[in-house]
């Protein structure tokens, strides 16, 4: 296949919400349209996803997929698929996987699939087949999350980093508006995280952390940004701490809001990569993060950040106090973010990587 040819790709996901793997997928797309290539996403009728992607003018297919075992969806998929005229099929989710793999075989479009989380994944008769005969290519967004697939049987899964754009986290309004504007003094020492309201984020552990701070620290803050559903158990877990953590809900303004703070703490007992610390290094943060999965190995002790053990308050607030004491440190943490996230977790580098992927399953 000519390397110069534009392709058309479909995009398979199966998630009613929008989150993290969405985000990526999404500015995949954004990517490949700018080198040329046509997009098609397929996503459940009134889902995240779908809203997304018609607010965006893409091509996009409303297809139901509601369980592995939605036989129909299958012959939905193949439908969509025949009717979309690609070349080649993306996979996203883990239902997306598995029915849109035996859609693919049917449409006669080989299938590529895209693993975000750090799962052990079963060594079954059914990892063997969807693996080893349906998909072309399995992919994992890390190296933790690729040795999960080959703990389960899969062979030399592929790792494509997720990535950040660090043009979209240049602040458009100055640091000290927008702490005013959040009611933070000049003083404070503001901790920051981005992530879905879940127990696997650790916000928990987090809110424990900033209790434990030494009062020889200074005020420190914790801002919240994000939603779900332990937000109510964890506005009262931190009833106590009053005015020094501040749930802010879903933001668009993530820039501004990493530009407002003075570290990023990203407290996740898993992860697959955690994208958001990936953010905050392109914005020139240091970071704390627990030592798990891909979050572990995208964030380096030492020259990025500071890695803990999770589930583990103590440790982390001796984390955050060391760098609330230390500006040097902290200032130099944050200097090697940018240069960190260059080595191969900036969006134009993943779009390279599944473009060449996509070429070479094509040529075979």
């Amino acid at each position: 296949m000519s390397s110069e040819r534009p392709l058309s790709i479909a995009h398979v996901d199966a998630e009613p919400a929008f989150s993290g793997g969405e985000v990526q997928v999404f500015l995949l797309m954004e990517g490949l349209g700018k080198r040329g290539h046509r997009n098609v996403l397929i996503a459940p009728p009134g889902s995240a996803s779908e809203r997304e992607g018609r607010a965006r003018g893409l091509e996009v297919h409303a297809v139901p997929m509601r369980g592995a075992l939605d036989l129909p969806a299958v012959v939905r998929l193949k439908r969509a698929l025949e009717r979309a005229r690609v070349d080649l099929v993306h996979l996203h989710t883990g239902r997306a996987t598995w029915l849109g793999a035996w859609a693919a075989l049917l449409a006669r479009r080989p299938a590529v699939s895209t693993r975000r989380q750090e799962k052990p994944v079963a060594r079954s008769a059914r990892t063997r087949l969807l693996h080893g005969r349906l998909l072309a290519r399995t992919v994992a967004i890390s190296p933790a999350v690729a040795e999960c697939l080959r703990c389960g049987g899969v062979r030399a899964p592929q790792v494509i980093a997720s990535a950040v754009d660090p043009a979209a986290l240049r602040p458009r309004r100055a640091r000290a508006e927008v702490r005013a504007e959040l009611g933070l003094a000049p003083e404070d020492f503001v901790v920051l995280t981005l992530c879905a309201l879940v127990p696997r984020k650790g916000v928990d552990v987090l809110v424990d952390a900033l209790a434990a701070l030494p009062a020889s620290s200074g005020r420190a803050v914790l801002l919240v940004a994000g939603d779900g559903p332990e937000r109510a158990a964890l506005a009262a877990r931190a009833a106590g701490l009053g005015a020094r953590v501040c749930f802010l809900g879903a933001r668009a303004d993530k820039a501004e809001l990493l530009s407002a703070c003075d570290v990023f703490a990203l407290a996740s007992r898993a992860e697959g990569l955690g994208v958001a610390a990936l953010e905050a290094m392109a914005a020139g943060r240091a970071v704390v993060a627990t030592r798990v999965g891909g979050l572990g190995e995208a964030v380096v002790d030492g020259r990025t950040g500071l890695l803990v053990p999770p589930g583990d308050p103590a440790a982390l607030a001796a984390a955050l106090a060391r760098l609330c004491d230390d500006p040097a440190l902290r200032a130099r943490l944050a200097a090697a973010g940018p240069e960190r996230v260059a080595e191969g977790f900036e969006a134009e580098q993943m779009v390279g990587a599944y473009e060449r992927l996509y070429r070479e399953v094509l040529s075979t």
